[in-house]
């Protein structure tokens, strides 16, 4: 059957109404649905990107989801490389079981695809108006990752939910911050030739497994392995821009070309590529920070204002990836006008960039910031994002590590006065060094002692790490992330020990042990979570509390089962001591203490 045949078919489901009816589909799995007309081009007189809005309104009960379409060319551009064609799609992922309703709303004008008036502009051949219905089922016992619980949400809460009630904790990697830079992917190069980063991931194409995704016979096999091989340290995030035109590689974009002529014009062959980059990380339980811009170029789109760039630049994000389940959308690396870069976007221009993609966004995914290093900077630019509640939280850079736990702790605390918010740990300075690779710092005793564990304990949700500008493979060149396989391991004991308790309802508080560079974490009377940096013990205040304790011990640098230290309960009425661990007494463990029940 060739690809004309199948468009054909795929029409046919969708506008005959018996036998779209009929057809079930699945709870968190995505419906694909195609317009065919006459066919156009990429570089047509008459834009197919600003020229052409297709919205499908999916209703179920009370609950409406308005999904943008883009401009897919001949259906199958990840393989054939089509620039040309008359196909558009519209992708939705079900975010409930039952009958559904849709109505295409497909529209042409000049520049109608930013313009909100649903009345303005002639109709589309014979979609425009269409109606239909169809049926989702709930998801089956045996879906795995986010087909099982469903999208990542804002849950009015410091951490990340799925839209099932589940809370996320993410762990994963800050960089290289150009992971898409990738040779096989149509039409990436690096605009300075003579500081080029575009990468093969050849030392991940071993990390490929049968059945994976490819496209154009063969080609992906890299990017997708190093997806793989993240997943297999039990890794669940990764953080990278869609943008770095003017910034620092120079090699990662969305349009036909890096010439503003051409910002509105976008290459369908290797956002369908990226997509299915995405796919796959989503399907491995990966969750995908995309970066939508970079500090040097946050003024590249309208100056910096949410017009018609901006606006279609969103648009074609939202359209093409939005449906994915694993996306948290950031608006931009060190974001802001600060002393190191005077040239950055206002308050004002947050904010409408902030509400055009939640307003945009039938999925409503969390909507970050990344910070500057340095709290005299970010106090400046986030503070008065704190009453708008359409923004969900930081994505943080800490210039010195031993501020992560004061950082966080501060903003954790601060937006709960107005509307809690995501603190995502994502970046440790200082920018030249980073998270080293294991073959200089194998032990990343700094990273576990001062990074990731005081910042879970002060409330993050989640911890990635920053590749240093100094040490090979850096933020830019990397493409083997073997390079810091023993970061990653010591991160997956974090992330596993996490898993045994109800942190969601633990706070930090540091008050309830006696003084010293330890860090406590709890639910006061029921759960609590001492990190004694240097080993040794503390006492724990059980004053205010009754009840009975046990203590279990485990290893933050060796993982493994839970250890019986020197003692093993304690008992509720005052300050007790918790005693020392099962061996190693001075290196840094964690102790879990929680009342019997």
């Amino acid at each position: 059957m060739n690809n004309k045949n199948v468009i054909i078919l795929t029409l046919s489901l969708l506008f005959s109404a018996t036998t779209f009816s009929q057809h079930d589909h699945i709870r968190f799995q995505p419906i694909t649905m195609d317009f065919e007309i006459n066919s156009t081009s990429e570089t047509a007189s008459e834009n197919p990107f600003t020229d052409y809005r297709l919205n499908v309104t999916f209703t179920n009960k009370n609950k409406q989801y308005k999904v943008p379409g883009f401009y897919a060319a001949d259906g199958n551009a990840a393989n054939t490389s089509a620039n040309s064609g008359g196909l558009w799609r519209v992708i939705f992922t079900p975010p409930h079981p039952g009958k559904w309703t849709y109505h295409v709303s497909f529209k042409k004008g000049k520049n109608i695809a930013i313009k909100e008036d649903p009345y303005i502009g002639l109709p589309v051949d014979n979609h425009h108006g269409k109606t239909g219905s169809f049926t989702v089922k709930e998801t089956p016992d045996e879906a795995e990752s986010f087909e099982h619980s469903g999208t990542v949400i804002y849950n009015n809460s410091r951490y990340l939910y799925t839209q099932n009630g589940e809370p996320l904790l993410i762990f994963g990697t800050n960089s290289p911050e150009n992971f898409l830079a990738y040779k096989d992917i149509d039409n990436t190069y690096a605009i300075d030739s003579g500081s080029n980063y575009i990468k093969s991931w050849k030392p991940h194409i071993k990390d490929w497994k049968e059945g994976d995704p490819t496209w154009k016979n063969g080609k992906g096999k890299g990017i997708i392995g190093a997806l793989n091989y993240l997943a297999s340290k039990k890794m669940n995030a990764i953080y990278f821009l869609t943008l770095n035109i003017d910034g620092d590689a120079k090699d990662v974009w969305p349009f036909i070309s890096h010439k503003r002529k051409d910002f509105k014009r976008y290459d369908v062959s290797k956002l369908a590529q990226w997509d299915i980059i995405f796919s796959h990380a989503e399907k491995l339980g990966i969750v995908i920070e995309i970066v939508t811009q970079e500090q040097e170029n946050q003024l590249l789109l309208d100056d910096g204002y949410t017009l018609s760039e901006r606006k279609l630049y969103y648009r074609e994000l939202i359209a093409r990836f939005s449906y994915h389940k694993n996306i948290i959308w950031n608006i931009g690396e060190e974001n802001g006008y600060a002393g190191s870069w005077p040239h950055g976007q206002n308050d004002q221009q947050r904010y409408s960039m902030i509400r055009y993609i939640k307003e945009n966004d039938p999925y409503n995914h969390p909507v970050l910031m990344h910070t500057y290093p340095y709290e005299e900077e970010r106090e400046a630019i986030a503070s008065p994002l704190l009453k708008f509640d359409k923004f969900n939280g930081l994505s943080m850079q800490v210039g010195e590590p031993n501020n992560a736990y004061y950082d966080i702790k501060k903003w954790v605390e601060k937006s709960e006065e107005q509307n809690p918010w995501i603190i995502l740990m994502d970046e440790i300075g200082p920018w030249h060094t980073g998270t080293q690779p294991d073959n200089l710092n194998p032990d990343h005793y700094m990273e576990r002692t001062t990074v990731l564990w005081p910042s879970l304990m002060a409330g993050a949700a989640g911890v990635q790490w920053y590749f240093g500008w100094f040490t090979s493979p850096h933020d830019l060149n990397a493409e083997d992330l073997r390079s810091r396989n023993n970061m990653w391991e010591q991160t997956a004991y974090a992330k596993a020990f996490f898993k045994n308790i109800n942190y969601t309802e633990m706070s930090s508080s540091n008050h309830l042990i006696s003084k010293g560079e330890n860090y406590c974490f709890s639910k006061t009377g029921e759960t609590y979570v001492v990190y004694l940096k240097y080993g040794g013990t503390t006492k724990l205040d059980l004053s205010q509390v009754k009840g009975e304790y046990t203590i279990q011990w485990f290893n933050p640098r060796q993982g493994g089962e839970f250890r019986k230290g020197t003692i093993e309960t304690l008992k509720s009425g005052g300050w007790v001591n918790i005693g020392f661990a099962p061996e190693d007494k001075f290196k840094d463990w964690v102790v879990l203490i929680r009342r019997d029940r």
